[in-house]
């Protein structure tokens, strides 16, 4: 089967199709990179929306993931895409990609796709190639959720990828003081306090609400806070259809550009950030997505 097949069965989601082609977009030799523009040449633009789901390691994102999903499927005819992060060992290298044993869709579902990924010890809370793998989810899904590996101050990306981030928590996680230092309350666009059939919950929850006019004082509205729990499904359908009325808020051009100059961080320092700087990538003609993987950068680099 050649590519232009592969990318009309994805069109029709076909799951395995679909799959060829996101091992295509997580291949980081320099070969594939024309063979990406070509399927993004075959695929429409699309008007998908990126939602991140991030939060601390246990709060229960993966199984919070398992019960919206199919309530999102239930209240609308849209197609949803899973991109899950899973942390890898510094120590061999491998990763459990774990995620993957609590999220279960229907077997028959064309609509509902997951993918896990290692994030090979990258910072950030998403693997190297979840910016590419997203911008072909975006033109086949109408909704793509990415679940972070669990951020804390220095696991920023999810805020330049999605349209709208949620926070999820768990009860007795910290009183104010600790969501303040934690770093990560300034981050998110709305919150999920999962696990709210503990009987902490609810002290944890005044706990945040108080915290939030401290570490957000200019916020004209501050965001919502959700309780919900993955094991009774208590909050679920509200925060399910919260999601489905997200709008888009980053263009595929402003994506491109962080992600684009995140990897010259990355491989240059701060050498390629001065290279960087003052310039307009879009406007050097210079498509910065298909040079995520180092394609063309020393030649655009120095360029004068």
């Amino acid at each position: 089967m050649n590519l232009a097949e592969t990318v009309e069965r994805a069109k029709g989601l076909n799951k395995h199709a679909v799959a060829k082609l996101v091992a295509l977009f997580e291949d980081t030799r320099t070969s594939a990179a024309a063979q990406r523009a070509e399927v993004l040449a075959l695929l429409p633009e699309g008007s998908a929306t990126v939602i991140g789901i991030t939060g601390t390691p246990g709060a229960g994102k993966s199984s919070l993931v398992a019960r919206l999903v199919p309530r999102m499927l239930a209240e609308s005819d849209l197609s949803v895409a899973v991109l899950a992060v899973d942390p890898s060992s510094h120590v061999s290298g491998g990763a459990l990609l774990g995620d993957r044993t609590r999220t279960r869709f229907a077997t028959g579902d064309k609509r509902a796709y997951f993918r896990s990924q290692s994030n090979a010890a990258e910072l950030g809370g998403l693997a190297p190639t979840t910016f590419q793998v997203s911008r072909l989810l975006k033109r086949l899904f109408d909704v793509v959720l990415v679940e972070t590996v669990g951020i804390g101050q220095s696991e920023l990306d999810i805020r330049y990828l999605a349209d709208h981030v949620y926070l999820v928590l768990q009860p007795l996680g910290g009183d104010e003081i600790q969501f303040l230092k934690a770093g990560i309350i300034e981050i998110p666009d709305s919150f999920i306090l999962n696990k709210c059939d503990d009987p902490a919950a609810g002290m944890s929850y005044y706990q945040l609400r108080s915290s939030l006019s401290l570490a957000r004082p200019f916020d004209e509205d501050q965001p919502p806070v959700y309780k919900t729990s993955a094991r009774t499904g208590e909050g679920v359908d509200e925060v399910a259809m919260d999601m489905l009325t997200v709008t888009p808020r980053h263009t595929d051009a402003e994506r491109e550009e962080y992600f684009f100059g995140r990897w010259v961080e990355d491989e240059w320092g701060a050498t390629g950030r001065r290279y960087m700087d003052g310039r307009n990538l879009l406007a050097d003609g210079f498509d910065p997505a298909q040079a995520a993987f180092g394609e063309g950068i020393v030649r655009w680099l120095t360029k004068a």
